[in-house]
């Protein structure tokens, strides 16, 4: 599904990614772990497109297609979907009118019929009361005034009405309480599927308690320095990263 070959990345003309390999295929779920400034969430802005990060080398493919010649609307339309680790805030747009308008902008560049208000408002209710989001806080600008948790599960809902084909959750666990968390790992989980995949971003193992990766990868100094079983999280988390940091 996802493969990328050699990649590296600049942002700001300063080298970042320095000749990632990795592949993800359909069905998995796959961890990278690192320290700060490792570039896992460089990694997660350059396979979205987001401007500013340059790509000076290598490749990134997802079922085949280059991504690197998409445009970021494009590849969200092939089914790729960034989970920030800061959700943004947009006043004055309701949630409901932000995820209606992505839902049908996606579907239309597919080449598919428009979601009716009616259909659109029965799977939002549906979706919703699964991760447990008050429906009237759909009805407020989207994020604006949310806490952390409310802004993650924002994104879990997003993740549900979109449905995409390949998921990258960056630190989807950034500040939230233990409750949140078990909410929003089961919403992810709910997902999973054979034909799709996952890259899940994180510092710590306690996410992998709830979503469950088939792969963890440890990335330094941007690139992959070491592949596992999802032991290798444990690992990390009992011995840190000292020993990948000094061999990148």
């Amino acid at each position: 599904m996802l493969h990328i070959e050699n990649l590296h990345a600049q942002v700001g003309g300063k080298d970042i990614i320095k000749g990632l390999t990795l592949d993800v295929p359909a069905g998995e779920v796959h961890a990278i772990m690192g320290p700060n400034g490792a570039g896992k969430s460089t990694l997660s802005y350059v396979l979205t497109g987001r401007s500013g990060y340059e790509v000076t080398e290598g490749s990134a493919t997802l079922d085949g297609e280059d991504l690197l010649a998409l445009a970021p609307n494009e590849r969200a339309a092939k089914g790729l979907f960034l989970s920030f680790q800061y959700p943004l805030e947009i006043p004055g747009v309701p949630a409901l009118t932000f995820l209606r308008t992505a839902l049908n902008a996606q579907r239309k560049a597919r080449g598919e019929a428009e979601v009716s208000a009616p259909e659109f408002l029965k799977l939002v209710r549906i979706k919703a009361g699964e991760l447990k989001i008050d429906f009237e806080m759909l009805k407020r600008p989207l994020n604006v005034g949310f806490s952390g948790g409310e802004k993650k599960r924002m994104e879990i809902l997003q993740m549900a009405i979109l449905s995409p084909r390949f998921l990258i959750l960056d630190e989807t666990d950034s500040g939230l309480d233990i409750d949140a968390l078990k909410i929003v790992s089961e919403g992810v989980n709910a997902v999973r599927s054979p034909d799709r995949a996952m890259l899940v971003i994180t510092h710590y193992q306690r996410l992998l308690d709830y979503i469950k990766p088939d792969r963890v990868h440890v990335l330094a100094a941007g690139r992959i320095v070491a592949s596992g079983g999802p032991e290798l999280a444990l690992q990390l988390e009992a011995e840190g990263y000292d020993k990948y940091a000094r061999a990148a």
